[in-house]
């Protein structure tokens, strides 16, 4: 006698392929669909099967039934939230019920005539975690669907899915009042990470999805190559683990295990294994399983858990390579813009930069990873639009405002063609402000300021002559740490010095030591989960706890500049210690450098950078014994501020221009005038016109800023008294006022200060 479960699975795999000659038919979309209930209800011998789709006011509307009153088809709706349809989508996930009556979400409406029916199964209808619809089933006597039955119904809404999303089903009409192509124009407010405007058209980056069969001819032999890929996938991150998380004597734990841990979670495995077993072919099993996990980890109010949906992503995305899949990214149109949750600095690189015209993430920060990159590239980014994916699709009209962070989608012509104009007004500023290239950068005054560039890639480079500034007053070093999977070897570190100091010339160049922790962390070098990173392990506190890579970072930089000028900072030094302690250690690799006969450095630079308060109160000490400090603007009043940047209840709750950190930062430029040692400001704000203006006031006589923002400040300064709004700012102070800003644009509008 055979299996009683093999027969339910045999019959469930023929409910497949039978939804898949329905949707093959000739017939109107309605005709389809209801064809489709009738055989869902058949096969799992169900009175009831209904399908309910999401409008774009996120009601629930009966789009077909089979055992309820058919006039109630396009009439039910069902509000936000309501009844047992509304629970199913605020849980994402399947609801089973014996007596759906009985449950608290359970709402009535007499047009359908449900009220004979008991047993329910519902489940959401969903495409790469965005929920369509919802799929149900009922039955008239007490019933508790099986597991069977239940995976059933999900492998038919992961098909459905996309059949209603791929557009080959309803009209342009019908979707019109479907929640799955919006198609009016709307605007989303995120977060500018990095500036610019542009206009293009949308393209969806989703590594790893592919068109594929969904509905297999042999689910016997899907579920083998599905299973051949896991093996494939859990060898390849066992080397993963083996490789890059033991080097440097030291395993990765932190991440690589979590990783390795997913990789080898026995559960997700099992859903894999079952969707393709119950009919589905092995990419469409990942791609359901990955869709609930997205749609359950998003609405998480845990960060840790919305973090690990990271990990099961990119899980997924190996194994559809694992299974020969590969991105349907080949080529970008021209004026894209990429549209993303998230995306990495080393996957942006691999874009067409030609194409690629600006960058919308429903996350991202202005200090991610990505968002350096893109700065680099001049590629205008907007984070933190939430949302975004639910509501672009492929081929919208895009705006991207990135000087405001705003993202207008599928806008009108009149707004189009506004915002048209302030492109070409912005490309006209950008070439006023290469004109100025080669002008010193001196205010009305005569007062000279060095404007200097930070960089950190090489792509970084070409700018320098672009923009004509006078070096690079902060290079970053982690940056190359961070775009790589292996740690930088000591001749790749050395070139990429070597590169930037020939790029250079004869202008300075300033090289910040390794700053990582915090945020910036390796996959290849050990670390652990603080609760408050910005507090912990991070920086100089890392590098002088393990000091072999300081010392490596030491030799290539000393190599690279081979006879030429040196000048090295380190970076969130709290105490006189920690800096003695740093340049010791410099002093001792150059010392052992000439032992071995490379040609040391002509002269010696040694700065630190100033970003906590408490080196603040020590700064006439260390100038002894630093030849110069660079102001760290981001972490300084992070810390000055006690509020964390990233995050967005706190981040704009103060204002640089407050009194108390213009005092702050007075007292550091009076101290180091006194001392006669040079000082800059190297964070955001020194590329920021008003608060440019008001550093200069201060008497800081040289920034450092993103190579965009050297045109606009050099306008500043040609158009700054330094001397008067210097008395002006003073008195400000003074006074204790809390509108310093509003007093300098005032200012601005008096003087004809050029912000």
């Amino acid at each position: 006698m055979s299996d009683p479960s093999t027969r339910k699975h045999s019959g469930h795999r023929s409910l497949l392929r039978h939804i898949r000659e329905i949707m093959a038919a000739k017939g109107t979309a309605q005709y389809r669909l209801d064809a489709l209930v009738k055989a869902i209800a058949s096969n799992l011998h169900a009175d009831v099967c209904s399908l309910y789709l999401r409008r774009p006011d996120a009601s629930m509307e009966l789009w077909a039934t089979q055992g309820l009153d058919p006039n109630a088809v396009h009439v039910t709706r069902l509000g936000a939230g309501e009844g047992l349809v509304g629970e199913i989508v605020r849980l994402s996930r399947p609801l089973n019920l014996t007596e759906a009556p009985t449950h608290s979400a359970f709402s009535f409406h007499p047009e359908t005539a449900e009220d004979p029916f008991h047993g329910f199964l519902g489940v959401p209808v969903l495409r790469g975690g965005r929920l369509l619809g919802v799929l149900a089933v009922q039955s008239r006597e007490a019933r508790h669907y099986s597991n069977d039955d239940v995976e059933a119904l999900q492998n038919v809404s992961m098909v459905l899915a996309e059949i209603v999303s791929s557009g080959d089903l309803l009209s342009a009409s019908e979707l019109a009042n479907v929640a799955v192509r919006p198609s009016r124009a709307e605007s989303l407010t995120g977060r500018r990470i990095s500036d610019g405007l542009a206009v293009g058209q949308a393209v969806l980056h989703d590594p790893g999805r592919v068109k594929t069969i969904l509905i297999a001819d042999d689910p016997e032999a899907e579920k083998t190559r599905l299973e051949d890929a896991i093996l494939d996938l859990r060898h390849s991150v066992d080397t993963l683990y083996q490789g890059k998380g033991n080097r440097l004597g030291g395993p990765s734990r932190a991440v690589l295990e979590a990783y390795r841990m997913f990789a080898n979670d026995q559960g997700w495995l099992d859903r894999l294994c079952e969707a393709a077993g119950s009919g589905l072919s092995a990419e469409a099993a990942v791609e359901r399983v990955r869709g609930e996990h997205r749609a359950r980890l998003l609405s998480a109010k845990d960060p840790y858990l919305r973090e690990r949906l990271h990990d099961l992503e990119d899980l997924a995305n190996r194994l559809l390579r694992h299974l020969g899949a590969v991105d349907e990214l080949a080529e970008l149109p021209e004026n894209a813009i990429l549209v993303a949750r998230a995306i990495g600095p080393a996957e942006l690189l691999e874009f067409d930069r030609s194409r690629l015209k600006a960058l919308v993430l429903e996350e991202g920060s202005p200090t991610s990873h990505a968002a350096i990159v893109a700065r680099a590239l001049r590629l205008p980014v907007v984070g933190h639009a939430t949302g975004l994916l639910d509501r672009v699709s492929p081929g919208d009209t895009l705006l991207v405002d990135a000087e405001e962070g705003i993202v207008s989608i599928r806008p009108d012509a009149p707004t189009e063609e506004q915002f048209r104009i302030r492109v070409d007004e912005r490309r006209q500023r950008r070439a006023a402000y290469a004109r100025l290239r080669d002008k010193p950068a001196r205010t009305k005054d005569g007062q000279r300021i060095t404007l200097a560039m930070n960089a950190g890639l090489r792509v970084d480079l070409p700018q320098l002559e672009e923009t004509g500034a006078e070096g690079i007053g902060l290079f970053r070093t982690e940056f190359q740490f961070l775009l790589s999977d292996h740690l930088p070897r000591l001749t790749e570190q050395t070139q990429l010095y070597r590169d930037v100091l020939d790029a250079a010339g004869e202008r300075p160049v300033v090289f910040r030591t390794l700053d990582l922790g915090g945020d910036k962390v390796l996959p290849y070098v050990a670390h652990e989960r603080e609760s408050n990173p910005a507090l912990g392990w991070r920086a100089m506190r890392m590098a002088l706890d393990r000091p072999g890579l300081l010392r490596y970072q030491f030799r290539a930089l000393i190599d690279a500049t081979g006879g030429r000028e040196l000048n090295i900072m380190f970076p969130l030094i709290t105490t006189l210690m920690e800096f003695r302690t740093a340049r010791a250690l410099l002093d001792a690799e150059i010392k052992r450098m000439a032992r071995f006969g490379y040609t040391i450095p002509a002269k010696v630079r040694v700065g630190s950078m100033v970003e906590t308060p408490a080196i603040v109160w020590q700064l006439e000490s260390l100038l002894k014994e630093a030849d110069f400090v660079s102001v760290g603007a981001n972490d300084l009043m992070q810390y000055f501020f006690a509020a964390d940047r990233e995050n967005s209840r706190v981040a704009e709750r103060y204002d640089i221009l407050n009194t108390g950190s213009l005092r702050m930062l007075g007292h550091i430029a009076n101290v180091c005038q006194q001392s006669m040692r040079p000082v800059s400001v190297c964070g955001e704000i020194a590329g920021q016109g008003v608060e440019a203006a008001a550093l200069i006031a201060l008497g800081f006589t040289a920034l450092s800023v993103p190579p965009d923002s050297v045109g606009p400040v050099k306008r500043m300064i040609l158009s700054l008294d330094q001397k008067d709004l210097g008395i002006k700012l003073a008195e400000w102070v003074a006074e204790a006022q809390t509108n310093v800003r509003e007093n300098l644009l005032d200012y601005a509008r008096t003087s004809g200060l050029a912000l």
